[in-house]
Formats: structure tokens, sequence, C-alpha cells
């Protein structure tokens, strides 16, 4: 098969093979400590978790991405790649030990939170650097098959990290210090493996004409207000976008549920409390892996809206009728469930955002969703923290949350009739 031959070709491929390892470690190390970050907040003996822990938490986590994330790349064009590995890697086992060092301490969280912000906020130039960087070390003809490769790998890896780090958890009796200084480890061996590759051959090409740093971030600002004006005159994919940030609240709201319900409700201790957490995590994983695989045939059969209203349909079905007992069981179906729903809407989302936009737009419209999709999540853990309770169990918060799938649903169908009309009659909205 092609696919398989441009793969073997690509893993001969010796710097190729080195970004990869940058990634592979970097990510994993990522999955570490934001497990262990989470741990920390909800499953500590000296901490009385709260929803609002929960939510600052995942702020700490998400927030750097969408407030930075579309400045990055500004600083990365000035950058010499190859050194925002070494230097950003290095800052990070740097700072994770001083979170360490923290966790062992009796400071203020705003302490332990700023210094879990630091480690979080440089991810997002590591990660847009790996991006930029792969066109050095791989011919265009397999550039896409590379783009596919790295993300993905890199999803799984930090996926196995947050699972060694609850192993490791368990097996130390709950040390979080020793989780994080294990994510210490992993950040550094990625600096080690960034210094195999050359200097110069990750770029950027600095010898290229330069516009000052103010006026390049300007730029990037007045982009993106572009792009949010070219998205309002995309009706197909602004309603697509605006269906996955409902989604995506849904999906955060009930995140913090489970966690509340696996600390308080369903475990006696510590060690049962992750337990359940990770086997949650598996579900909704798994729910995720087989979105991927049926995304592409429901597409094909019911449209983009169809499925996204199907998804949506059916998380408002069997969210309440499986979240409404509060029990382990029907709850780590619920978890199924959803990681399928909304992986599902996802991918219909990405296609129609990538084919309704122009391509010279697409980069701003993306750095806007990305914004959209984390800034959903973090008040979604806001929410939470005012209306659930110590134990997590929330008829509210069920009930909510099914009323926003089935909104989502209804709007879709009716977008999916309207697109068909349009496109029948070859008017334009």
């Amino acid at each position: 098969m092609p696919v398989v031959r441009d793969l073997g070709v690509l893993l001969r491929l010796r710097n190729f093979r080195r970004l990869l390892a940058v990634r592979l470690l970097s990510q994993s190390a990522d999955g570490v400590y934001q497990v262990a970050l989470a741990t920390y907040v909800v499953f500590s003996p000296e901490n009385q978790t709260t929803p609002g822990a929960i939510a600052s938490a995942m702020a700490v986590l998400l927030l750097p991405y969408s407030l930075i994330g579309p400045f990055a790349g500004v600083l990365l064009d000035r950058w010499a790649r190859r050194q925002v590995f070494v230097y950003g890697n290095l800052l990070r086992a740097s700072l994770a030990c001083c979170t360490a060092l923290l966790l062992l301490s009796s400071v203020p969280d705003w302490l332990f939170y700023a210094s879990a912000l630091c480690v979080t906020a440089v991810n997002r130039f590591v990660l847009a650097g790996l991006s930029a960087a792969l066109p050095r070390v791989v011919d265009s003809e397999r550039l896409v098959l590379a783009n596919s490769i790295s993300p993905t790998a890199g999803t799984l890896a930090a996926t196995a990290g947050g699972g060694l780090a609850l192993g490791v958890g368990l097996l130390t009796d709950g040390s979080d210090a020793a989780v994080v200084l294990l994510g210490a480890l992993l950040y550094l061996f990625s600096a080690l493996v960034s210094l195999s590759l050359p200097r110069p051959l990750l770029g950027p090409d600095l010898a290229e004409h330069r516009v000052p740093l103010s006026e390049a971030l300007s730029t990037t600002a007045r982009g993106l207000v572009a792009g949010l004006r070219h998205l309002a005159e995309r009706r197909d994919a602004a309603y697509a976008l605006g269906a996955m940030t409902v989604l995506r609240f849904c999906y955060g709201a009930l995140t913090v549920m489970v966690l509340m319900l696996c600390r308080y409700a369903w475990s006696d201790g510590e060690s049962d409390g992750l337990a359940l957490l990770g086997l949650a995590l598996g579900a909704s994983a798994a729910g995720y892996f087989v979105a991927a695989l049926a995304s592409p045939w429901a597409v094909g059969r019911l449209g983009r809206y169809g499925w996204l209203a199907l998804c949506s349909g059916a998380a408002a079905v069997l969210e309440p009728a499986l979240g409404l007992p509060f029990a382990p069981v029907p709850m780590l179906a619920t978890a199924f469930v959803l990681g399928l729903v909304t992986q599902g809407a996802k991918i219909a989302t990405d296609t129609e955002v990538q084919t309704s936009v122009d391509d010279a737009y697409r980069g701003r419209v993306f750095s806007l969703y990305d914004v959209l999709f984390n800034v959903a999540f973090v008040a979604a853990a806001a929410m939470a923290a005012l209306v659930l309770p110590s134990d997590g169990r929330s008829v509210i918060v069920v009930g909510t949350v099914a009323v926003l799938y089935a909104l989502v649903s209804l709007a879709m169908l009716r977008r999916r009739r309207t697109s068909a009309r349009l496109s029948r009659t070859g008017a334009k909205e």
C-alpha cells in the first residue's frame, strides 16, 4: 500500500525520527504533568476538593493555549526552533521541579497555580514549533502524511503519559510530587534529544526580511478580527462552530461532575478514586476511537449537519438516562457515549470549516476555533463550580446539559434543511 510505503520512508528519515522523538517525549511529559495537577487538585488527602478548585486547574491547563496560541507563531518566526525545543523543555523541567517542591511545602494555592501556569504556557510554543519545523525534515510529497502521523502520535503519547502518571501515583501511594518529577525527567529527555538536531536545520530563515515585532503582533490581532468577519459570512461554518462550542461546554460541565463523583461519591480513598477516574478516561477515549471510525461513514450518509444532529440528539437522550442514577457503571457508559458524540461532532465541524472557509482565512478561523474550544471548557467548569454540590450529584447539571444537547440537535436539523434548500435553488443567504 502507498501509505504504508510512505510511512516506511518517513521513519527512515533520521531527522524526522528525531523530531518525532522530541514530540513524543514532550507530549508524554505534558500528559504526566496534567494528570499530576488534576490528581493533586481533586484527590489529594490534604485538600478539600471543590468544583471551584477544579475550575481553576482547568483554567491553568487550557487558557494559555487560547490566549497565547494565535501569537506564538510571531515569536517562533524570530527564534531558532531547535533552541525553542531545548530551552523550552529545560525551562519546563525546572519549573516542574519547582512545582514538586511546592507540593511538598505548605504554600498558598496561587503560588502553586502560578508555577503550573508557567509550565503549560511554554507548551504552546513547543507544540507550535514542532508543527512549524516539520516541513524542514520531510519532503513536500510526504508532508500530508507526516502532518497526520505526528499530531496523532503526540496525542497518544500524552494519553500514555496520563496513564503512566496514574500508575505511578498508585504505586507511590498518591505522591503527586513523584509524578511531577517524572514529568520533569521526560521534559529533560526531550531537551536532550533536541540537541541531536542541527540548529540551522529547523529554521527559521533569519536572513529573510522581518517586520518589527510590534507590527507583527498588531497584524496578527487584525488578522483574527478579519477571520471573525469572514466566518460571519460563512454561515455553514459559523453554525458548526457554534454547535461545537456548546457541545464542548456540555462535555466540560460533565467532566467536572465526574471528577467530583470519583472523589467523593464513588470511592472511600484516593486509590479507588484514581482507578475510577482512569476507567472513565479510558471509556471516553474508546468513544473517541469509535467516532474516528464511524464519522466518515456517518457524514457520507447523513451529511455534516445530519451527523451533528444525530450526535447531539443521542447525547440528549442517553446522558440523562445513564447519568441520573449517579452510579459508576452507567456513568462509565455515559463517558463512552459523550466521547463518541463529542469527537464525532468535532470531526464534522473540522471538515465543515475546512471546506466552507476560504484558504486565505483558514488558519485564522482555526485559531478562533481553538480559542472557543478551550474557553467553552473552562466556562463550563466555572458554571459547574457554582451549582455542583460537594459530592458531585447534581440533577440540575445533568438536566441543563441534556437541554443544551437537544437544542443543538434541533438547530442542526434546521440548518440541514436550510442548506439543502439553498443548494437546490442555488440561492445565497
